[in-house]
């Protein structure tokens, strides 16, 4: 499984970015896919997570209602749209697919997730 992010970038606070993952190795609705960060200093945390049909997300409360998650099976991506973007936001932003399948449920829970991509930075200045 190979997982590519992109879309990383310095925006001003209050603006947005768009964040993409492309997966490839296998087949893609059959897995959950997640969004997590890793700021300086601190340890990696959830963002958002969607099952492997797209029909159920959740969200860390630090950013619901500004993110928001999709993903289009057909293309192999999985998308992160970040309206409202806070200094708080900085951080790298990785994207990581569930070890097993999950077309049903998307899960905060970072030990399910065994695929990881190389991340991508998100700079929002002040």
């Amino acid at each position: 499984v190979q997982l590519q992010a992109s879309g990383g970038g310095l925006v001003q606070a209050g603006g947005s970015l768009r964040l993409s993952c492309t997966a490839s190795g296998r087949t893609f609705s059959d897995y959950g896919m997640g969004w997590f960060r890793q700021a300086p200093g601190n340890e990696r945390e959830f963002v958002s997570a969607v099952s492997g049909n797209g029909g159920s997300t959740t969200y860390a409360r630090s950013v619901k209602g500004r993110f928001r998650i999709s993903r289009d099976n057909a293309k192999n991506t999985v998308d992160l749209q970040m309206n409202r973007l806070k200094p708080d936001d900085t951080a790298v932003y990785y994207c990581a697919q569930t070890g097993t399948s999950s077309t049903t449920t998307a899960t905060a829970l970072e030990n399910v997730y065994d695929y990881w991509g190389r991340g991508t930075l998100v700079t929002v200045s002040s």
